[in-house]
């Protein structure tokens, strides 16, 4: 077990660290990049105050993951998506003026490091406003920026078998993205990305190359006749996967990372041609002209969850906002609720009464 919640915890810790790396310099050209930090770009933390701040990135996996604890908790996987879509709403208040007199679902949303507003996706802002929103079948628009592409992450660290069967979680995962985003590739690429979270945590043994190729599948197998796109996306993420892994500059510009589903292939690019090393993974993952933040988060994720926390270099986690309460989500996640009939006092402060621990 404690091997396990390693890797849970090197996943949500992995992911703050590429999102903390990449948001100063989101949407930067690499040559602005090279202006400002050299010909090599940005080699680690550019830190304001002494303190790494975390953008929305990271904090809507740890929204995601504390909504789905709250319906773990309630014990009924038909409360899943009804407790993330208020998880996201409680987010959308933490992006406003902070004065809530609602009691928040999330205890994650008392903590003021995930409440910063940096790298916010507007649309999916306004989207989150409307009182009912999307579904694959019925999306609120053709939003395809990665903004919510980190949600896929919590629901990959969700899953167990006991829990939900795979398929399942392939419709949540849609489901979840459709909510904000009814691009069909950034659906589509939310479902991937589950599917390879999901699987490196549950078959650890299997090279990553494995892992894309079989969430790549999994992915067209489960949604070709829904959504037409599942081919071209299939193509266009197995062309990097099974491509020419030379860790180069050339290859993550031509890679574009604007969409979410450019921004998946990035990640993936990077999680391979860095060969198990997590700060040459990061350093790559962020510098280029595309999204560094989203890149950079989900390159974090999956190097993680291959690699554990332990793997982490300690340089990376000094200083990062929000290293605690990660810990925390990703341990209750790989432990799942309390057994029945055992009252687990501070399990009932997070995510009954929505409060940090000893709260």
């Amino acid at each position: 077990m404690e091997r396990e919640v390693n890797r849970y915890q090197g996943c949500l810790l992995g992911l703050a660290v590429g999102d903390a790396m990449g948001y100063t310099i989101d949407e930067k050209s690499w040559r602005e990049i090279q202006t400002a930090y050299g010909p090599n770009g940005l080699l680690g933390y550019d830190i304001a105050n002494g303190v790494v701040e975390l953008s929305s990135y990271t904090q809507l996996a740890a929204y995601t993951a504390n909504g789905l604890l709250v319906a773990l908790t309630r014990g009924r996987r038909e409360y899943y998506l009804r407790y993330i879509t208020l998880a996201l709403k409680d987010w959308l208040r933490s992006q406003q003026f902070y004065r809530d007199p609602e009691k928040p679902l999330c205890w994650v949303s008392r903590l003021p490091e995930f409440r910063r507003r940096h790298c916010r996706d507007s649309r999916m802002l306004d989207t989150l406003r409307t009182e009912a929103l999307g579904t694959p079948s019925r999306p609120r628009n053709q939003n395809a920026a990665p903004g919510a592409l980190t949600t896929a992450v919590a629901l990959g660290l969700s899953f167990q078998p006991e829990r939900m069967d795979p398929a399942f979680l392939g419709v949540l995962a849609a489901q979840t993205m459709a909510l904000t985003h009814g691009n069909p590739e950034t659906i589509l690429s939310s479902v991937v990305l589950a599917y390879t979270i999901a699987g490196i945590l549950q078959e650890p043994e299997l090279s990553l190359q494995q892992q894309f190729s079989q969430s790549i599948a999994a992915m067209e197998g489960q949604f070709s006749r829904e959504f037409p796109q599942a081919a071209g996306l299939s193509d266009m993420l197995l062309q990097v996967v099974e491509g020419d892994k030379t860790g180069s500059r050339e290859a993550m510009e031509s890679l574009h990372c604007q969409t979410a589903d450019q921004c998946l292939a990035g990640a993936m690019y990077a999680s391979l041609a860095c060969h198990g090393d997590f700060d040459t993974g990061m350093i790559l993952s962020v510098n280029h002209s595309g999204r560094s933040s989203a890149v950079g988060a989900v390159t974090g994720a999956i190097l993680g969850a291959q690699l554990g926390a332990e793997a982490l270099p300690e340089f990376y986690l000094e200083g990062l906002e929000g290293v605690q309460p990660l810990r925390e989500l990703a341990e209750d996640l790989a432990k799942g609720s309390p057994a029945s009939g055992f009252f687990d006092d501070d399990w009932d402060h997070k995510y009954t009464q929505g409060l940090p621990s000893g709260g």
